[in-house]
């Protein structure tokens, strides 16, 4: 399949592929979504940096929602991103950051887009090329138009628990969805929810396979509208990302996830 094509429809891109597209110099922009300090001491060549965990949001009212999109529509701007780019995000593995790149971008209706399999550790392990300095970010006008289909608020989620016809994923650890685990006012999860783990979707810095993905979620309805959440909008974006790749129609991440939930006491907490 063309590179192209590997792009547009299965939101992964492996190291190889990749490096073949950045000696093309295809109009494609790659983004290291790690934080500045792994960034210099060696990344991809011609890669930007953005430590898109400086985004957390955890307000998800109408006001909420309109000013995330004001501000991620500056940072996308500020990368240099146009309609026509192609653009990869990583991290050291198939992680969270590079995921919630992919899961911004695709809410933003970019379909190019995708995330490195296996991240900077699978890169360096083939012996692919590595730079230290720093390359320059480019001002473009991003302008794409937000898409309901990908994004939930907490009001949504909240009529949600109740609907056979929702499943909500959380993707935190097992200790955070009991309430052994506390990161918000209160403990535990959002009533109805099933917890996946996100980290089980990985295996060797890289997404697992098909077949062993398709396991893990095999509880969950493929006709189903589905919400992921975690603790800030990360976590769940890998979740996310790994049920669109098992054909899931009908995903959608909460963005506030538990940072906006257990902090606001008028959401029903389950223990």
């Amino acid at each position: 399949m063309p590179v192209s094509m590997l792009l547009l429809l299965e939101l992964l891109i492996s190291s190889q592929d990749l490096y073949k597209l950045i000696k093309k110099q295809d109009n494609a922009i790659v983004i290291d979504s790690r934080p500045f300090s792994e960034y210099k001491n060696g990344h991809i060549p011609g890669a930007v940096n953005i430590d898109l965990f400086q985004l957390h949001w955890f307000d998800t009212t109408k006001r909420g929602i309109k000013d995330f999109n004001r501000q991620s529509r500056l940072l996308l701007s500020n990368i240099g991103i146009s309609k026509d780019s192609k653009v990869i995000f990583y991290d050291n593995v198939s992680g969270i950051s590079s995921a919630r790149g992919v899961w911004l971008l695709l809410y933003f209706s970019h379909k190019k887009v995708c995330m490195l399999d296996g991240g900077f550790e699978k890169w360096k392990r083939e012996k692919l090329p590595v730079e230290v300095k720093s390359n320059q970010l480019r001002n473009t006008q991003f302008k794409g138009k937000t898409d309901s289909k990908v994004i939930a608020d907490g009001k949504e989620v909240n009529k949600s628990i109740s609907n056979k016809n929702v499943t909500i994923v959380d993707a935190r650890s097992r200790e955070e969805y009991v309430g052994s685990e506390v990161r918000a006012a209160r403990r535990g999860h959002i009533p109805s929810a099933v917890n996946i783990d996100w980290t089980r979707n990985i295996e060797n810095d890289a997404f697992k396979s098909k077949e062993k993905l398709s396991k893990i979620y095999s509880e969950i309805p493929k006709n189903s509208q589905l919400i992921t959440y975690c603790q800030g909008g990360y976590r769940a974006a890998n979740a996310f990302v790994a049920l669109k790749m098992l054909g899931y129609k009908k995903v959608k991440m909460y963005l506030g996830s538990w940072g906006e939930w257990g902090n606001r006491i008028e959401f029903p907490v389950e223990i």
